[in-house]
């Protein structure tokens, strides 16, 4: 059994013929959401479901993943945090701000918290930033993985709140959560028109793909605000 470090803080376990996505467990141990504990040479992983995760997915889709190990992260749509703790695995010197909108999911997200300093869980709706912006300080990357409809709006408010110059937008676009009866690619390209163009604020998209197989009708992307834009307000 071998390990392979293919993004800071992501591995590849590799036995045989198998390879499993993985982070380097921050709280050895402890198990979040019945994910495999793999010990190689002393160090401990948790095996990483893509198919829970629309960050997971992006990995396998060869995404450069723009988070090192000392960054801020502002994580929207956190829920009860499967993701978000693999977040907090690659970021042992950074922080994630963790928004989520739901009281029921945040009672497990705050359990998770309690065994993992490097999260601070916020109950707020992310389509309202100035209500947690004396919370949150200016962060490298924005992860968006939320259900409403205003998909491309809320990540441009909160980008414009929290972004820091060079700073990073990874969006996971849910179409159906946006249109049940258009096309998901005719979904996807207008969400991507507005953030290019609309409120008063444009991105450069680096890369973006659907993330089929491992979530039907997503498309994921990263973006960097363009910086003659940033000092505009929405």
């Amino acid at each position: 059994m071998g390990v392979t470090e293919i993004s800071s803080g992501i591995f590849t376990i590799i036995k045989g013929d198998t390879k499993q996505l993985a982070t380097k467990n921050l709280v050895p141990g402890v198990s979040v959401y019945g994910e495999k504990l793999v010990e190689v040479e002393g160090d401990e992983y948790r095996s990483w479901d893509a198919r829970r995760s629309k960050l997971g997915a992006m990995v396998l889709k060869k995404f450069d993943i723009p988070i090192a190990a000392d960054s801020k992260v502002l994580y929207l749509g956190a829920a009860s945090g499967t993701t978000v703790s693999h977040v907090s695995d690659i970021v042992p010197e950074g922080i994630v701000y963790a928004v989520e909108f739901s009281t029921r999911t945040m009672r497990d997200l705050i359990q998770l918290c309690d065994k993992r300093p490097n999260i601070v869980p916020i109950l707020a709706d992310a389509a309202k930033p100035r209500l947690y912006a004396h919370i949150v300080e200016m962060v490298d990357v924005i992860f968006q993985d939320v259900a409403q409809p205003n998909q491309a709006e809320i990540a441009a408010l909160n980008a414009k709140q929290f972004l820091k110059k060079n700073g990073f937008l990874m969006l996971a676009i849910k179409a159906r959560s946006i249109d049940t009866v258009a096309s998901p690619k005719k979904v996807f390209k207008e969400e991507v028109r507005k953030l290019e163009l609309d409120f008063d604020v444009g991105f450069e998209i680096f890369k973006m793909y659907e993330l089929t197989p491992y979530h039907e009708d997503h498309l994921g992307l990263v973006a960097k605000m363009r910086p003659e834009n940033r000092n505009n307000k929405i």
